[in-house]
Order: C-alpha cells, then sequence, then structure tokens
C-alpha cells in the first residue's frame, strides 16, 4: 500500500510539474530571446538615427560604438554594395528591407533584425543587427535547471507527504490485522487499540466488538457442555453400582473397566470444554496408550472370536496429543470394528514410527468395508451410528500436525490410518 500511495503521488505531482513547468521553461526561453531582440532592436534604431542625420563621421562613431559595446554585431548596408561595420552577407531580407520596408528574420544562426533608412544622399540604406542562438538563449539552460530542481524537490516533498499519509494508514491496518490472526490462533483477549481514520477506526471497533461476541459464545457454548457431561455422571454412577452387584466376579471387573473408561472420558469432556487456551503442548507415549487400549479390547475380541494381530514398536513414541485424547480415539477406532463388522471378523492393529517423528496408527479389518464412498465426513455413517467418531479422530490427528486416512484394506475391508505428528520429548 506504502508503494501504491507513492506511485499515486508521483504521478499526481509528475502531471501537475509537467503542466506547470513547460509553459514555464516555454516562457522562460521566449523572454530571453525577446529580451536579446529587445537590445539589438535598440542598437539598430540608435545607428538608423545616426543614418538618418546625414552625417557620415556621426554614423562612423556610432557603429564602432555598438560594435565596440560587445554585444550585437551591427552592418550598415548602404547603396551598391558597399557597407559599413561587420561583414555581413547580403542576404534576402536585406534586400527586402532596402525597399523601404524593416522586418526580422529568422535563420538557422540566429535572428536579424533589419532596419530600413530613407530619405538620405546615399539612398536607403539597411541597419542590420545580429542576434546568434547562443544570445538568443542566454540564461536559458540555468533558467531550466533552477525549474527542474525545483520540481525534483516538490516531487520529493509529495512522495514523503504520500510515505507519511500510508504509514498513517497501514499502521492502524497491521493491528487490526494481527489482532485478527491472534483471534484465530485461539487468543480471545486480543484487542485493537483504536487508531487512524474514522473508518479504521471503525473497523477496529467492529473487531473488538466481534472478540466479545466470540468469547461470550464459546463460553455459553462450553458451558453448556461440561453441564451435560456433568449430568451424564449421575447413569455412570448408576452402571457402576449396578456392575458392582454382578455376581460373576469377572463380568463384574470388566463392567468396571467399561465404566471406569466412560467415567475418563466424561472427565476429559468436562476438562476440554472449560479450557479456553491450551496452552502448552500436549504430548504423551503412544506405544503405551495403544498398548492399554488394545488390551482393554482384546477380552472383548475373545469373546467375539475375532482373531486379533498386533504389531506395537517399541516405545517410547512421543506424539503430539494428550494421553486421554489418544486413548478416545483409539476406542473410537475400535469400536467402529467391532460395531460394524459381524462376530468372528479378523482385525490387525500396528503401530509403527514416523521417520520425522509421531506414529502411525493403523486399524484395518477383514469386514465387508466402507459403505460410504467419504466415512471422514462428518455426521456421515452407513449403519446406526452418529457418524462422529472419524470427524473426532480426524481433528485429533490434525492438530497434533498429522491426518487420518480411510479407505479398504487389502482383504477388502475397512483401514483406517491415524498419522500422529511429533511431540515435545
Amino acid at each position: 500500500m506504502r508503494r501504491r500511495l507513492a506511485l499515486l503521488a508521483v504521478a499526481t505531482t509528475s502531471l501537475v510539474l509537467v503542466a506547470f513547468l513547460v509553459p514555464l521553461a516555454v516562457l522562460v526561453s521566449t523572454l530571453a530571446a525577446e529580451r536579446a531582440t529587445a537590445a539589438a532592436t535598440t542598437w539598430a534604431q540608435s545607428v538608423a538615427t545616426a543614418a538618418a542625420l546625414g552625417d557620415q563621421d556621426t554614423l562612423d562613431a556610432t557603429v564602432r560604438q555598438a560594435n565596440g559595446s560587445g554585444g550585437t554585431p551591427i552592418t550598415v548596408f548602404l547603396s551598391g554594395h558597399e557597407f559599413l561595420g561587420v561583414p555581413a552577407p547580403r542576404g534576402p531580407g536585406v534586400e527586402l528591407a532596402a525597399r523601404g520596408r524593416s522586418v526580422t528574420v529568422e535563420t538557422p544562426a540566429g535572428r536579424e533584425i533589419l532596419v530600413a533608412v530613407q530619405g538620405g544622399e546615399r539612398g536607403t540604406m539597411v541597419v542590420r543587427a545580429f542576434v546568434g542562438t547562443e544570445r538568443l538563449r542566454e540564461g536559458v539552460g540555468r533558467a531550466w535547471s533552477v525549474l527542474g530542481l525545483i520540481g525534483l524537490a516538490l516531487l520529493a516533498v509529495g512522495i514523503v507527504v504520500a510515505d507519511r499519509l500510508a504509514r498513517s494508514l497501514i499502521q492502524p491496518v497491521g493491528q487490526v490485522a494481527g489482532v485478527s490472526r491472534r483471534l484465530a490462533r485461539g487468543d480471545l483477549d486480543a484487542r485493537v487499540e483504536p487508531a487512524g481514520p474514522p473508518e479504521i477506526r471503525e473497523v477496529g471497533a467492529a473487531l473488538n466488538h466481534l472478540a466479545a461476541r466470540i468469547r461470550e459464545l464459546l463460553t455459553r457454548e462450553r458451558e453448556a457442555v461440561a453441564d451435560l457431561s456433568h449430568r451424564l455422571r449421575t447413569p455412570v454412577t448408576a452402571l457402576r453400582l449396578e456392575a458392582e452387584t454382578l455376581r460373576d466376579k469377572d463380568e463384574a471387573a470388566r463392567m468396571g473397566e467399561a465404566v471406569d473408561s466412560v467415567e475418563r472420558m466424561v472427565s476429559q469432556v468436562i476438562r476440554e470444554a472449560r479450557r479456553f487456551d491450551r496452552g502448552g503442548a500436549p504430548s504423551c507415549d503412544a506405544a503405551q496408550v495403544v498398548g492399554d487400549r488394545v488390551a482393554f479390547w482384546s477380552a472383548l475380541a475373545e469373546d467375539q472370536d475375532r482373531p486379533l494381530r498386533l504389531g506395537l514398536a517399541d516405545g517410547p513414541i512421543t506424539v503430539g496429543v494428550s494421553g486421554p485424547e489418544l486413548a478416545a480415539c483409539v476406542d473410537l477406532l475400535l469400536e467402529n470394528v467391532f460395531a460394524h463388522t459381524p462376530d468372528g471378523t479378523p482385525f490387525t492393529v500396528e503401530l509403527t514410527a514416523r521417520p520425522g517423528g509421531g506414529a502411525r496408527l493403523v486399524i484395518a479389518d477383514e469386514g465387508s468395508g466402507f459403505v460410504l464412498p467419504d466415512p471422514v465426513g462428518r455426521g456421515a455413517s452407513g449403519g446406526s451410528s452418529t457418524g462422529l467418531g472419524l470427524d473426532i479422530a480426524r481433528r485429533t490427528a490434525e492438530a497434533s500436525g498429522g491426518r487420518l486416512r480411510a479407505g479398504s484394506s487389502p482383504s477388502g475391508g475397512a483401514e483406517v490410518a491415524l498419522e500422529l505428528g511429533p511431540g515435545l520429548t
């Protein structure tokens, strides 16, 4: 913007300077030529007056005085081919003036002022005063140089003024842009100090109002989610009590672990909903978290006669996701396998370290595969589920700097690859 305003100032100032300086330069040149011509005409008139008196001595003295002044060469053409003063060619202008008509003739070498003198004893005489080109342009170059310097000075002043104006506009706009970027990063406390022209101050005030409104809406939403999650504690507690009343100790322990998992997820939802700024980079050991969750689901897989092949890389493998978040993602992906494939369907879980840091988790089954062409779409489901599981896993992966892919496994079933970015070691 500063460059554009500077170019605009240069263009506008240049047009104004051209509109004024060019006519002024032409006027200076014209005035210089007219001044030199007037001086030569004065000398020619003086010599013509002496010639009209008819006194030869007076004429000779006047011609010598005019030529001795060093200003304008004077020549007096007498009848015939005689002349007095500086030798000069007898051109067409002289012939025209010899007929009794005073003229001014432009020649390639300069300007001739020809004054006809009639009525003398010697017949018609012609007084010629010559002004050379250099004399006609005397002082013009210097005047043009001064005008050029004035033009450059005015142009520089215009550029400086335009730059100051641009700076006064850019600084408030830059501040608004900076606050917008901070809001995009989640800093809802960022505010603009209104400055600059009224329009930019109005934009800053509107951005501050928008930030306050966003914070208010997020507060309401997160409190609503936290309240809803807190209400889930009551049925979770009831489930725990029901699990404790089971006579089968193994079944009671299994139900207790499931209830504990639900309770952890509810607590995690409450904490995440109440936390505005996720300060600090979350991280965990993916090998440990995935191993724990696979061990939990392996009991159900054994009950349903599902062959499980686990490929777990040696840890620790640090990823940029918190432990509860990664555990929730693994539970969602494994739950999809159990919910959308019949009993006895084999599945595999493989966790490997990525070359650039982070981890890659692949969960594949030998079922019928995905029904929808884009199973990752939020709310899309080929069954009776909500269709949010894969989308939650995708957002978790992207928040860590990774991504999620869903497609077909080599056996034709479903395969989900969860790539997680590196975390702090």
